[in-house]
């Protein structure tokens, strides 16, 4: 099959160990129908994409919260190869009609997060560009040989 996009090749991870997910919890984050999701940008060179799966005990019994995260990560076999950003983490988080959403409509919810957290982060990203070029002057080398208007000769 060739022809496929560049974001099938990026290797997908699971996350499994706690402080990664408690990593994750203090980053951009967002709620789209029946998903929460959050997303950290690593600083590591990988390309790797880790995800990690959760439900609260406000989901339901154990065999809800389980139904639930089954969805969840078929939905995210699905999505995270085309609309996941290499070099992130991601955590979905299961609300309570996660396991009785429609498929279609589950899908949606978790593609439109993925979206709108990756445009959240280049937005953040260009933010801090554009603080960084404001902090340095323009041009150095003109600023130092440029008169001093205040001393008159």
């Amino acid at each position: 099959m060739t022809g496929l996009p560049s974001a099938r090749a990026a290797k997908i991870e699971r996350l499994k160990k706690r402080p990664d997910f408690l990593k994750a919890a203090k980053a951009p984050a967002l709620s789209r129908g029946a998903v929460f999701m959050q997303m950290r940008a690593r600083l590591d060179e990988d390309p790797l994409i880790r995800v990690g799966f959760t439900a609260t005990k406000k989901v339901g019994g154990s065999v809800e919260r389980n139904r639930a995260k089954r969805r969840l990560r078929e939905a995210a076999r699905l999505l995270l190869p085309l609309h996941g950003r290499p070099m992130c983490d991601y955590v979905f988080i299961a609300r309570g009609g996660t396991r009785t959403r429609e498929w279609g409509r589950l899908l949606d919810d978790v593609k439109t997060a993925l979206i709108s957290l990756a445009a959240e982060h280049d937005r953040a990203d260009a933010r801090a560009r554009l603080a960084q070029s404001a902090d340095l002057p323009d041009d150095p080398i003109s600023d130092a040989s440029a008169p001093d208007s205040s001393v008159s000769g």
